[in-house]
C-alpha cells in the first residue's frame, strides 16, 4: 500500500485495551499529585536557601559524613543482597526440600514487619550482650552501634527486592539450557557465567536498584542499631529529622534535595547499565 494512500489509516487495528486517553490522563494526574508536586515543593523550598547557603550545607562535614554513611552502607548492603539473594532465589526455584514454603514466605517478612520492630529485633540480637553479639564481642567484632549494624539492617530490608525480582526470571530458564551447556563441554562456572547470568543480568540490576533505593531512604530499622553518633554512624535521613526538630526547615530540605539529586543520578546510571545489558545479551527486549 502506498505511503500516500489516504485510506491507509482506515484499517488501523484498534487497541486491545480501550480507553488509552482516559487511562493516560489519570496516570499523569496521579503522578503529578503524588510525585511531581512534592518534589517541586522540595526544590522550591531548597531554592529559598540561595546557592551560597545550599553549598554550605552540602559541603558541611557533618552532612558529607552522613551522606557517605547512607550511600556507602546502602551500596554495600545492595551488593551483598545481590549475591545471597540470587543464591536464595536459585535454591527456591531449582530445589524441592522440606520447609521450602516456609522459607519462601519468610522472604517477604521485611515487607510486612514494621521497620522499627525490625530495628529493635536486630539490636537485641547484635548488641554486645545480645544473642549473637555476645559471641562476637570476645572476637573483637562489634555489629550494633557501628556502620556494620547499619549494613545488617539494610540487608534485612533489601533482600526481598532481589529475590522477588530475580525469581520469576529464573523460573523461565529451562533446565535443558543447563544440560545443553554441559553436553557441549561447559563446566559449572562456565554455565553460570556464560549461560545463566546474561539472562539474569537485567533482573539482577533491577533488583539492585530497588534494594539500593530502599536502603538509602531507610530510617526506622537503622536508628536503633546505628548508635547515631555524628561522623561515625549517623545517617542522612536522621540528620534531616534533627534539622526539622531544630526548626531549621531550610537545611532539612537542602539535605533532602542533595539526597534526591544523588539518588536520581545513581539510579539513572543503573538504568543505563540495565538497558545496555538488555541490548548486549538480547534479553528483556
Amino acid at each position: 500500500m502506498s505511503a500516500h494512500n489516504p485510506t491507509r489509516w482506515r484499517f488501523k487495528r484498534p487497541s486491545v485495551i480501550p480507553g488509552f486517553g482516559l487511562a493516560l490522563g489519570l496516570t499523569l494526574i496521579w503522578l503529578t499529585l503524588i510525585v511531581l508536586i512534592p518534589l517541586s515543593g522540595l526544590a522550591w523550598r531548597s531554592s529559598a536557601l540561595g546557592w551560597e547557603k545550599f553549598f554550605d550545607i552540602a559541603f558541611d562535614q557533618r552532612t558529607l559524613s552522613a551522606l557517605r554513611i547512607s550511600f556507602g552502607c546502602a551500596f554495600i548492603a545492595a551488593c551483598l543482597n545481590v549475591v545471597f539473594g540470587v543464591i536464595l532465589a536459585w535454591v527456591l526455584v531449582r530445589y524441592r526440600f522440606p520447609g521450602k514454603r516456609v522459607i519462601d514466605a519468610m522472604v517477604d517478612l521485611p515487607f510486612a514487619l514494621p521497620t522499627a520492630v525490625a530495628g529493635i529485633a536486630l539490636t537485641t540480637l547484635y548488641a554486645p550482650n545480645g544473642w549473637v553479639g555476645q559471641f562476637l564481642t570476645p572476637l573483637g567484632i562489634k555489629i550494633a552501634f557501628t556502620p556494620a549494624g547499619i549494613v545488617v539492617a539494610l540487608i534485612f530490608v533489601g533482600l526481598p527486592f532481589i529475590v522477588r525480582t530475580v525469581q520469576p526470571v529464573m523460573e523461565e530458564i529451562d533446565k535443558e539450557v543447563e544440560e545443553a551447556a554441559a553436553t557441549l563441554g561447559a563446566n559449572r562456572f562456565q554455565t553460570i557465567g556464560r549461560v545463566l547470568l546474561p539472562g539474569l543480568a537485567p533482573a539482577v540490576m533491577t533488583g539492585f536498584a530497588l534494594a539500593f533505593a530502599r536502603a538509602v531512604g531507610e530510617y526506622g530499622s537503622v536508628i536503633f542499631i546505628a548508635g547515631n553518633l555524628p561522623f561515625k554512624s549517623e545517617i542522612a535521613p536522621l540528620l534531616i529529622v534533627i534539622k526539622l526538630e531544630e526548626y531549621n526547615y531550610a537545611a532539612a530540605t537542602g539535605i533532602a534535595a542533595i539526597m534526591l539529586i544523588i539518588s536520581f543520578a545513581l539510579l539513572l546510571v543503573i538504568n543505563l547499565i540495565q538497558s545496555w545489558s538488555r541490548r548486549r545479551y538480547g534479553y528483556g527486549v
